[in-house]
Formats: C-alpha cells, sequence, structure tokens
C-alpha cells in the first residue's frame, strides 16, 4: 500500500533534517514575511499530532474534508494528516464565491472546513453551520459519521477536483491515492527525462494546490525525490526571479502566459543567476520558447495530462526532440495507448488533426485514471465511450512520433468548411503591441457557418483608440502571419476576460459574452474588411 503519506512517512524517516517546505524571504509572503524553513522530520511531528486529533474526533476512510489554507504549510500539515487517514480532501479555491463552494459542497459532502478565518463566512454562506468550520490550529468538531477504517488504501479518494468548469458546468474529479502515486512518478522519472536527482532538487511551484499539477506532481514529486518545496502562493513577476535565486531551485513549474511576461522584464542579473536546470509546464506560445532558452538558459519541458488522465496517460517533450515554435507537447508515455480520430471516431489520416483518445495500456484501460465523476455516472459513462477516454484536445501527430496541440474540440472555428483553432488565432494576437489579453471565439455566420471573433484587451499604458481604426490594424497586422480565413471578422474591445483561478480562459463564458455582444454598437465588423486583406493575398483566386 502506497499513499502520498506513506511516501512522506519514509522520506521524513530517511532525511529528518532534510528542508521539505521552504519560503524566501524575496517572495514576500504574508505568512513568511522574513522567509521560513520547515525539516521533514519537524512537518512529522506537526502532522502526527494533526493525525492522531482527526483520528480521536472519529475522522477516517469515507469521510470528505474540504480545505481552504492556500500553500502555506498548514495545508500539508492537514492534508498529510488526513491522508494517513483515508480521508478524501476538497481543496478549495479560495477565489470561489459562496454559491460555487455551496455547488461543490453538494457534490462532496464535506464533513468539515479546515480554512482561514477570513474564508470562514464563505463557508457559512455556502451552507455550512458554524460547529462545521476551524481554523488549521483550532480544536477538531466530531465527526456527525464516526469512521470505522482509520488507515488508507490505494484506491481510497485523495482528493476531489473540480474540473475547471471552462466549457460548462464543474464536474467533480474523484481521485485516489494510486493516481496520485502514479502522476509523481511519471514526473520525477519520464515526465522530466530522468533528469531529477533523489535529495538534491529544489521543486519551487507558484500553482495552488487544489490544482493536480501542484499537488500531484510538485508536492508529492518532492517527497518522493526526498527533496525541497517552494510553494508559491501565486505568480508574480516582479518578484520571480529574484525568489528562483533565493530559493536555489532547481526546476521551475509555469503556465503558459509566465515566459511571455517574463521575456517583457528588463534584464537583470537574476537572468542567469539561478540553478535552474529543468522549467516544466504547458502552453508556452511556440515564438516565445527558443527566446526564453536562450535568455535564461532553462529548458522548457512542455507536458500534457488532464485532471482525468493523471498519470494514466500523458505526454513530455523531455528525452526526445522538442520541435521548438511547432506547440509540441511531446511524446506519449510508454504506458499509455492512444489514437487520433475524427468526426465519426475513425482513425484520422496520418498527420491530420482529430480529437486525442486515451488509455492505459494492458490489462486496465483506467489504472491512474480518476475513479468517477462524483455523483454523474452518465457523464463518467460517456467520457470513456468505447472503452477509450476522450480528451477533447484535436493534435495531430508528426513523423517521428511526436504530437502537436492544435486545440480544444470545443474551440475549434468552423469557416466556410476550414477547421480553425482559436488558440493559434490568439498567439498571433497577443503579441501584437498594446494587446494585453486576448480571447477568440466561434460566432454564427449565416453565411460561412461561424466567423473568428476576437475579444481583446488593451495593454493599461496603451495610448491606442479603441474603434474601427485600431481594429482594422490589428487585423491587418494578424493578416502577416495567418491566413485569410482566420483573421478576426469580429472585435471587441474589453476590459477584462472570464478567467479560472490559474489564468485558463473560461470558454463557456467567452462563447456566451461573444455571441451577446456581437450585435453591440461597439462591436466592429470585419467581415467586409477582411475580404479587402483576402484580395489583397498575391494566390488569390476567390473570396469566401
Amino acid at each position: 500500500m502506497t499513499t502520498p503519506f506513506s511516501l512522506f512517512a519514509e522520506a521524513a524517516h530517511a532525511r529528518a533534517e532534510q528542508i521539505f517546505l521552504s519560503l524566501p524571504a524575496a517572495a514576500k509572503l504574508d505568512y513568511a514575511p522574513d522567509g521560513r524553513q520547515i525539516a521533514y522530520g519537524a512537518l512529522a511531528q506537526l502532522v502526527d499530532a494533526q493525525r492522531e486529533a482527526y483520528r480521536q474526533a472519529g475522522y477516517g476512510a469515507g469521510n470528505v474534508v474540504a480545505i481552504s489554507l492556500d500553500n502555506r504549510p498548514d495545508f500539508f500539515v492537514h492534508f498529510l494528516a488526513l491522508n494517513s487517514l483515508g480521508v478524501g480532501i476538497l481543496p478549495l479555491n479560495p477565489d470561489l464565491r459562496s454559491e460555487e463552494v455551496a455547488y461543490q459542497f453538494t457534490i462532496a459532502e464535506p464533513e468539515l472546513l479546515v480554512a482561514l478565518p477570513a474564508y470562514h463566512r464563505v463557508g457559512i454562506e455556502a451552507g455550512l453551520t458554524a460547529d462545521r468550520l476551524m481554523g488549521p490550529l483550532d480544536a477538531i468538531p466530531p465527526a456527525r459519521r464516526r469512521a470505522e477504517r482509520f488507515e488508507a488504501t490505494s484506491d481510497d479518494p485523495c482528493a476531489f477536483l473540480f474540473t475547471s468548469g471552462t466549457t460548462g458546468k464543474p464536474k467533480c474529479c474523484v481521485l485516489s491515492n494510486d493516481y496520485f502515486v502514479r502522476l509523481a512518478r511519471w514526473y520525477v522519472g519520464a515526465g522530466n527525462g530522468g533528469k531529477l536527482s533523489t535529495g538534491e532538487e529544489v521543486i519551487l511551484t507558484p500553482l495552488p494546490m487544489f490544482h493536480m499539477n501542484a499537488l500531484g506532481c510538485s508536492a508529492l514529486g518532492a517527497i518522493i525525490l526526498q527533496s525541497t518545496l517552494v510553494p508559491l502562493d501565486r505568480f508574480s513577476a516582479s518578484r520571480w526571479w529574484a525568489t528562483v535565486a533565493e530559493s536555489g531551485a532547481t526546476l521551475i513549474h509555469y503556465l503558459g502566459v509566465m515566459p511571455a511576461i517574463l521575456l517583457k522584464l528588463p534584464a537583470t542579473e537574476h537572468d542567469r543567476g539561478h540553478k535552474v536546470r529543468i522549467a516544466f509546464g504547458a502552453g508556452v506560445d511556440p515564438l516565445h520558447q527558443e527566446t526564453f532558452e536562450r535568455r535564461f538558459g532553462i529548458e522548457l519541458t512542455e507536458a500534457w495530462a488532464m485532471t482525468e488522465t493523471g498519470g494514466g496517460a500523458t505526454t513530455s517533450t523531455a528525452g526526445g526532440d522538442r520541435h521548438l515554435a511547432m506547440r509540441c507537447i511531446g511524446y506519449p508515455h510508454a504506458d499509455m495507448d492512444y489514437r487520433i480520430v475524427g468526426e465519426a471516431g475513425t482513425d484520422a489520416e496520418e498527420g491530420e488533426p482529430g480529437e486525442l483518445i486515451v488509455r492505459a495500456a494492458g490489462d486496465d484501460p483506467r489504472r491512474g485514471f480518476f475513479t468517477e465523476y462524483l455523483k454523474d455516472p452518465d457523464a463518467t459513462a460517456e467520457a470513456w465511450a468505447g472503452g477509450w477516454f476522450h480528451t477533447g484536445d484535436v493534435v495531430r501527430r508528426g513523423d517521428d512520433g511526436a504530437l502537436y496541440f492544435v486545440d480544444r474540440k470545443k474551440n475549434i472555428v468552423r469557416r466556410s468548411g476550414e477547421n480553425i483553432a482559436v488558440v493559434e488565432v490568439e498567439g498571433v494576437l497577443q503579441n501584437l503591441d498594446d494587446v494585453a489579453g486576448v480571447a477568440v471565439a466561434p460566432v454564427p455566420d449565416e453565411l460561412r457557418g461561424e466567423e473568428v471573433m476576437a475579444l481583446i484587451v488593451l495593454a493599461a499604458d496603451s495610448t491606442e483608440v479603441p474603434g474601427v481604426d485600431l481594429a482594422r490594424r490589428i487585423a491587418r497586422a494578424s493578416a502577416d502571419r495567418l491566413a485569410y480565413h482566420k483573421v478576426p471578422g469580429y472585435v471587441a474591445f474589453v476590459s477584462s476576460l472570464p478567467t479560472t483561478a490559474t489564468q485558463k480562459l473560461q470558454r463557456g463564458e467567452i462563447k456566451k459574452l461573444a455571441s451577446a455582444i456581437m450585435t453591440d454598437a461597439a462591436t466592429i465588423d470585419l467581415r467586409d474588411f477582411k475580404g479587402e486583406l483576402r484580395r489583397m493575398e498575391p494566390d488569390a483566386k476567390s473570396v469566401a
């Protein structure tokens, strides 16, 4: 039986003096303004005491406890204590409002909420009574449903993580201890090309612990390596390199937008004044990857997985040709089977894009995947239709077996028979002067089926005036790098874009917003202007 707690206990026994949590002063964390370090042995004592308190209060296998403690040391104390007893945690995004939390509570039914005092009000508004709330240092109220077993198994739920809900209502993924252990073992091995060493790594992440990457890869990966974790609460560009340097980080995590932001910073002594060998993440703009690696001396390892797939189906660019500037997500893990299928469910032609469907190789196709969508058997069955997990991601396969991300299946604009990936259009627009943020969505078109609409946030220091002239200049500039049919047919300048806590675009909300403002007076119709751009192309034969 292997669980996150058993791996931690093994690390604490083997390397009691090794630093587990490192909070650099340069990060300017409210709860560690002067910096702080906690060794495995010291944290193990806190975990053991908390574990016994939970056991005495009746919490064990079958119970669920919600946690909202940011990335603070308290989170790890409570998580590991509960995990040792077989309790599944529901880690909450502190940015959620009470209605959103109430929805999660309805699905996961937690016995208790352990939260920072400032978040207690949200718990009450979400439907909990005061006796079901506690701070990280408070006495534990007795469990309403006293457990009969106080030891975890590999199949017990470790965490209940809700999908981002970017295209619909969030679904609750039940993730077992085995799920997290398999994910972490892939991460420290094949996921990073076998380049990580036991007892020597310092892994820094700005991602929240309610994200499978931070909890399963960074945190548990550090534990498996018996190494150090630097858990930041969020990404701060102004403090980033000083924090990386002070922490001695050897591996850093990123989201797609972070390299672009860091490249805009002025050069400093920190650009190369660090120990980082690898950056691990996903979604980097292909235009930025080589520039970033050359400037900062760090290899960007692009990877792919989903909350549902965990370590059961993954890809990584580590250990192979990375095909810079081509949106390559790497090579499929040896323990997974995959197919690339068209609309009819038949295999796509070699090199042609299609939906990626996956399963674990061998006798158990769901090994390493999520257990189920809690209380939603129909959605679970639909996701596994035909014995394959349907990812909803459109990819294509290269000659050497590498996979290339095209877009989410639901984010394709189908215009006059052409499939247009919104992320490709967004990548071009995002790199134009004065553009701070952009989201692209399909909108109805009576002639072409769908048209491309761009929602654009201008930079705070931009002197440009939103309007027809600016929209046309943006379209003309994008036409230098995009085929005519991919250029936006509509442009709307907006003050902000709907995003999740991890800064993913909320695609469902964006589509609703695009449709709602399509006929607004302030929305600029560029369809005729697109026709002019098309006629200016030297090989133009017709106007679609």
